[in-house]
């Protein structure tokens, strides 16, 4: 049986500007660009696991987040459950507090950069609205 996950992730935006994140090359899809978010935990919901691994992950402090889209995704290795929100809403300035490459892109340039499979429904959703 494959290992499965709950990930709550958050899709930053300021203006027209996504904030992304490089996976360290140790990681699963190491190497490839992200959503910034990470597990949600036993006893958590979503939105708490959102908040709790953005100001952990990027410093931020969510003042609101809109539930944006689910994704389930098989990869060989593992199934994901990625339960995404926009956040348009929150406090400090986003910068990786683990040492990951990041930036701000215009959506329309997230085509440019190689995500996780799973990401590719995300980036299609964002440029479509």
């Amino acid at each position: 049986m494959k290992k499965q996950v709950h990930v709550a992730v958050g899709v930053i935006k300021k203006a027209n500007l996504i904030f992304i994140a490089k996976r360290h090359d140790e990681q699963h899809q190491g190497g490839k660009w992200e959503f910034p978010g990470g597990k949600v935990e036993a006893g958590e919901t979503v939105t708490q696991a959102l908040a709790r691994e953005l100001n952990e992950e990027i410093g931020i402090e969510v003042k609101s987040s809109t539930p944006f889209l689910e994704i389930h995704h098989d990869y060989p290795d593992k199934s994901v459950h990625l339960d995404i929100h926009l956040v348009e809403e929150f406090d400090g300035q986003a910068r990786h507090l683990e040492g990951q490459d990041h930036k701000w892109v215009a959506i329309s340039d997230l085509n440019n950069y190689e995500f996780p499979a799973a990401n590719v429904v995300i980036i299609e959703k964002l440029q479509t609205n």
